[in-house]
């Protein structure tokens, strides 16, 4: 759709015309102290609370307070196999085989165990790989991975970095990395979405480029998961990590998610951490067993889950399947499309957006670069009832998130960040 219009009847038109509109009723949308709906565009920082999440965990909370450990086996989500409830529909959302997708642990967590089975550094291979402007977590841990096997973080640090003057990481520039080092990488793990601009990475050209040179791929997909097609069965990836808290509306500090390609499925040679929910469920609670690897990603779990996160997870799973997710990344492209164009029509050369601009190279977000702005915009936009999420030195992320956010939320926040610039 590139046939934008400017004015409030378009968005109106939009909005009567767009059959997922119902969903944004599915969500409990942020008040001011009047009552009044605030235009909520930060998705991609925590998503909103599915009015279904409270019936969800307080079906498990009923059955614990009912049943008490025989809520185990006997509650009407038997919490034995609770995590197995949300494997079907979170493979599609991430476009990956049931066998290669498990929810546990939290993010970096599960970036960590990643690494423990798949960075398998060697004297002459050991470097690992990431986009400059990570996200600080990530870069941490690959940080201190690299100290935990005795190298220099430093020096085994390789920054894949925007040109100068671009904000935007360019392949060709990863391409020469590769050809110049790629005998002394052992891993590239890049933020599927870049948190900061947006930019969407091309998961299977970044994996068959790796793997050309020998490396380990992994993604971070924290940015990804319940925003873009991310088809991590078909890139190709060795692994990949993701929240569920911004997309995936499962509440702050959920679980994460896990995917290890199937090809990985049965190896037992892996080097992995375990414990007993990574073994065998046949036989889990002889408890005396040595220990039975389970096949695929499951075979990376340690504890029983958390029952009332996934609960949360498995909430939004299910608005997500209703609403389909093919549909959602369809009005993704649409809302932030025009967004992009009622900015553009804005024709102030003191904004800039430094998110790609092609549909397929972004998800909902677009990073705002206001020049000379500092977070006092942010809070202007705030007290306008604007909420979005000012990262430094001068960019404000924006999300409209096709779940809950309307073509009237995109052209209020336009109109009332037009009042504040003038």
């Amino acid at each position: 759709m590139s046939n934008y219009q400017l004015g409030l009847e378009f968005a109106k038109q939009q909005d009567q015309n767009d059959q997922l509109s119902s969903f944004r009723n599915k969500f409990h949308l942020p008040k001011d102290h009047n009552g009044n709906e605030l235009v909520y565009m930060t998705g991609n920082s925590l998503g909103l609370q599915p009015k279904i999440t409270k019936d969800y965990i307080n079906q498990e909370l009923e059955d614990w307070a009912n049943l008490g450990v025989e809520g185990h086996t006997e509650g009407k989500n038997p919490w034995l196999h609770y995590h197995e409830f949300l494997t079907k529909t979170m493979a599609n959302i991430v476009g990956a085989k049931p066998l290669e997708v498990v929810v546990m642990n939290s993010l970096t967590a599960n970036l960590h165990f990643m690494m423990v089975s798949f960075y398998k550094p060697t004297s002459k291979r050991y470097k690992i790989l990431i986009e400059a402007d990570a996200f600080p977590s990530d870069k941490y841990a690959v940080e201190s991975q690299l100290r935990h096997h005795g190298y220099d973080h430093e020096e085994g640090l390789i920054l894949w970095k925007a040109r100068e003057g671009e904000e935007l990481a360019n392949y060709e520039d990863l391409e020469t990395i590769l050809k110049n080092q790629g005998d002394d990488i052992a891993l590239i793990m890049i933020g599927g979405v870049n948190y900061y601009t947006g930019q969407f990475f091309d998961l299977k050209r970044i994996t068959d480029l790796g793997h050309s040179y020998g490396c380990i791929v992994g993604f971070d997909c924290a940015h990804g998961a319940g925003n873009v097609k991310l088809n991590l069965h078909d890139s190709g990836a060795d692994f990949a990590v993701w929240c569920s808290y911004k997309y995936l509306n499962s509440g702050p500090g959920s679980l994460s998610g896990a995917f290890v390609h199937e090809r990985h499925a049965y190896r037992k040679d892996l080097n992995r951490f375990t414990g007993w929910w990574s073994h065998n469920k046949q036989t889990r609670f002889r408890m005396r067993d040595e220990f039975d690897q389970l096949p695929g990603a499951e075979g990376w779990q340690l504890s029983n889950p958390p029952i009332l996160s996934m609960a949360a997870i498995r909430a939004s799973l299910d608005v997500f399947a209703e609403a389909n997710f093919d549909k959602l990344c369809e009005k993704s492209k649409q809302l932030t499309g025009y967004f992009e164009f009622l900015l553009l029509e804005l024709n102030n050369s003191d904004i800039k957006i430094i998110t790609p601009s092609h549909p397929n190279e972004r998800g909902c977000q677009l990073s705002i670069q206001v020049l000379n702005a500092d977070k006092s915009l942010h809070n202007k936009l705030t007290e306008a009832g604007i909420i979005t999420d000012w990262r430094e030195p001068d960019v404000i992320r924006c999300a409209p998130v096709p779940l809950y956010n309307s073509f009237m939320d995109i052209y209020e926040f336009v109109e009332r960040l037009k009042t504040i610039l003038n």
